[in-house]
This record gives structure tokens, C-alpha cells and sequence, in this order.
């Protein structure tokens, strides 16, 4: 594990534990790499001083550190950035629409669907549940059909 004392464009310092160096590069390139304070993705890594032992001054008893007077508080860590919370807030009105636009099938969506496509029922919009064996099917069928995204929980 190698720990980097990392900087954001805002000039925000913190510091973070990646298995290697190219595993911070890569996290860093997909975005996965936050500034915990303003959640800025523009992160780099700052300059550090390496903590090297001197062998030339030989063995020597450790040095305390002194005790802070008092520990400071640790600040809120943002574990969802306001992207996210609003990426969260759209799939959330997405299910509100279709909820509100269309019929509920349940597990017979694939064979309503069906239905509706090939006119034996009237045109209207629905939803429900699909196995993937069924939006196989469907999709061979010639069926427009689109999956919902899982709605986000609160908890997470």
C-alpha cells in the first residue's frame, strides 16, 4: 500500500492509501478520486518528503511526539458528492412519472407487451417485472421497451 498526500484544485489537502502507484492513476482517470472537503475530481498528487531512516547517526531511542492540547474535530465527509444526489433525485422522479403515467402489469409485462404489440390489446403505457429470458424475447419480437434503473435507497 502506498499513501499519498494528495491536492485538489481548490487547494484542499488530504491524504489517501492506494494498493500501487498505477492503481491511484487509474482511480484518478475514472474519476473515482475526491477532494473529501468541496468534492472536487480535480485531484493531484502533491509533493511529499520521503521518510527515510538516517543509518549514519546509529541506533537511537525513539523520539515522543508531543500530545496536541486538544484533538481537533473531524470535519463532515462527503460520501456523495451533489452530482450524485442528483443523479440519485432523477431516478427517483423517473419512477414517480412512470408510476404516475402508466399501468403496473407486474410479471406479466413480457406477455402484455407482447400484446400491445401485436394490437390484440389496446395501446397504452405499462410496467413490471421481465426475466432477461423475456427482454431477450421481446427484443426479438421487435417490442420498444426500456429497463427502469433500481431506485436509489435513502440508506445509501
Amino acid at each position: 500500500m502506498i499513501r499519498y498526500a494528495l491536492i485538489c484544485d481548490n487547494a484542499h489537502e488530504f491524504e489517501s492509501w492506494f494498493p500501487t502507484s498505477a492503481g491511484f492513476e487509474e482511480q484518478a482517470r475514472r474519476g473515482l478520486v475526491s477532494c473529501p472537503v468541496c468534492g472536487s475530481g480535480k485531484v493531484e498528487r502533491a509533493i511529499m518528503a520521503p521518510n527515510v531512516a538516517r543509518t549514519d547517526l546509529g541506533p537511537q531511542a525513539p523520539v515522543r511526539a508531543e500530545e496536541p492540547s486538544a484533538p481537533a474535530a473531524p470535519g463532515p465527509l462527503a460520501l456523495m458528492g451533489e452530482k450524485e444526489k442528483a443523479l440519485r433525485e432523477m431516478v427517483a422522479a423517473l419512477h414517480r412519472h412512470v408510476r404516475e403515467n402508466a399501468e403496473h402489469v407486474g410479471e406479466r409485462f413480457a406477455e402484455e407487451a407482447l400484446k400491445i404489440h401485436h394490437g390484440e390489446t389496446e395501446e397504452r403505457a405499462i410496467y413490471g417485472q421481465a426475466t432477461p429470458d423475456d427482454a431477450r424475447m421481446l427484443h426479438e419480437e421487435g417490442v420498444d421497451f426500456l429497463p427502469l434503473p433500481g431506485l436509489p435507497d435513502s440508506r445509501n
